[in-house]
């Protein structure tokens, strides 16, 4: 299922007529799409990337287990896990990804990473937005910014979410003081499923896009009516342009295009694993085809507290290999990741020292990113953890940093400035340095 997510609005007394007949027909569609297709509002830098996909590993996964292996460590550290070379000269990563060793000239690995809480909820709404936490603060994350500033094209939304893997207790993935029009479009829908088309997207509670017609041509008679008694009628003009892409974009030929994996070899397909992940990723690749602004892959499962190995071994790192890999060859091959940054990265670390369930607990003190194209060196190992992967050994890299890095390629100053609902102004970026190190 395509989902939207929501917010709330009420009058005074509770709800409006008008709230009343947006919730029981196009409420839950239409909140979260406001100005899709506002004006490109960049200043003075260069844009060299058009799209950004994240695969988020949602849960923490081991950097020793996967990017950032540490073979002369002792067992309890170095874990069950042997390493490869790779496509780098000298550079070496965990013995399950195979393909991804192949293809590591299309990505950089950061392995000075730091993330400075170890908890869900939080690190996800950090780690998503490049903003510490704050309770009275829900800062948006990096696809809402995408979505705020850069137009998508006609038909598709800005910012997509594939799957349901992102804590948002605390704001992860969300828009915050930015407005729930700046909220990604949600599918949750398995596009492995032999039933996964876009003929057979509907709104919450069943409601078609024939019946989404009817109740939006009600709500312009309503409006029509409300526009010659309401005070506010510029708000009440800006809501129908909020429904008006609401609608275009859940019934247009360009967004079933985009979702319609059929079209594409069953042998790429194959070769992308015929899982949820692998065909998430295909269907990233789709989406930024088609102009969307900002993917999310969310791929859950890697809260390895037990059986770190087991789990690892059996089927997070295989699918991840298999559908990383094929994705940055995919794009390359396509002449899409010179345009395209492909961004990898998940909660936290997770601790150097094996615990007694053959698992490894969350860790804040390293991690490990990767990262590459739309203008981002590819290729390159940037900075190193301690011996024991418990620290960074050169300068720390925080995702402030690459948020801020991302945007510089974007087109986005970092100087802008938002004002939120309480009139507070905030920068489009907490103070993370450009790493020009990294720029192509």
């Amino acid at each position: 299922m395509l989902s939207f997510l929501q917010g709330s609005s009420r009058a005074c007394d509770g709800v409006s007529r008008r709230e009343f007949l947006r919730v029981g027909g196009l409420g839950v569609a239409g909140v979260t799409l406001a100005d899709l297709l506002r004006a490109e509002s960049l200043a003075a830098a260069p844009r060299k990337a058009r799209s950004v996909i994240l695969l988020w590993m949602q849960g923490g996964p081991s950097h020793i287990d996967t990017l950032d292996p540490k073979p002369e460590a002792p067992a309890e550290i170095r874990g069950e896990f042997g390493v490869i070379s790779t496509s780098l000269p000298g550079v070496q990563i965990c013995e399950h990804m195979p393909l991804l060793a192949r293809n590591l000239d299309k990505l950089s690995i950061v392995r000075s990473g730091y993330c400075y809480n170890a908890g869900h909820g939080i690190a996800d709404a950090y780690m998503l937005s490049g903003w510490r936490f704050s309770p009275a603060t829900v800062y948006p994350s990096m696809g809402s910014v995408l979505a705020r500033e850069l137009s998508a094209n006609p038909g598709v939304p800005p910012y997509m979410q594939l799957g349901g893997s992102v804590d948002q207790k605390s704001g992860g993935g969300l828009a915050g003081y930015l407005g729930n029009e700046h909220n990604p479009f949600v599918m949750t829908s398995d596009p492995n499923s032999d039933q996964f088309r876009v003929d057979g997207i509907t709104l919450p509670g069943g409601l078609t896009a024939a019946r989404f017609a009817r109740r939006r041509k009600m709500l312009d008679q309503f409006d029509r009516w409300q526009e010659r008694v309401e005070a506010q009628v510029s708000d009440s003009r800006a809501m129908d342009r909020f429904y008006e892409k609401a609608f275009g974009i859940v019934t247009s030929p360009q967004a079933k295009r985009a979702f319609d994996l059929t079209h594409e070899d069953p042998k790429l397909r194959d070769r992308y694993g015929r899982n949820t992940f692998g065909q998430s990723c295909l269907l990233a690749r789709r989406l930024v085809e088609a102009g969307v602004r900002f993917v999310t892959v969310a791929y859950g499962g890697w809260d390895t507290h037990q059986q770190n190995f087991t789990s690892l071994k059996g089927h997070l790192l295989p699918r991840l290999d298999a559908g990383y890999a094929t994705l940055l060859a995919d794009l390359h091959d396509r002449g899409l990741l010179d345009e395209t940054i492909v961004f990898w990265m998940g909660d936290f670390g997770r601790t150097p020292k094996i615990n007694s369930a053959a698992g490894r607990d969350h860790w804040a003190g390293s991690t490990v990113f990767g990262i590459g194209g739309g203008g981002i060196k590819m290729g390159e190992v940037v900075g190193k953890s301690d011996r024991y992967a418990e620290q960074p050994a050169t300068r720390m890299v925080q995702v402030e940093d690459l948020v801020a890095t991302i945007y510089s390629r974007l087109g986005i100053t970092l100087d802008h400035h938002y004002v939120a609902p309480d009139g507070r102004p905030f920068p489009v970026n907490p103070g993370g340095r450009v790493l020009e190190e990294m720029l192509a």
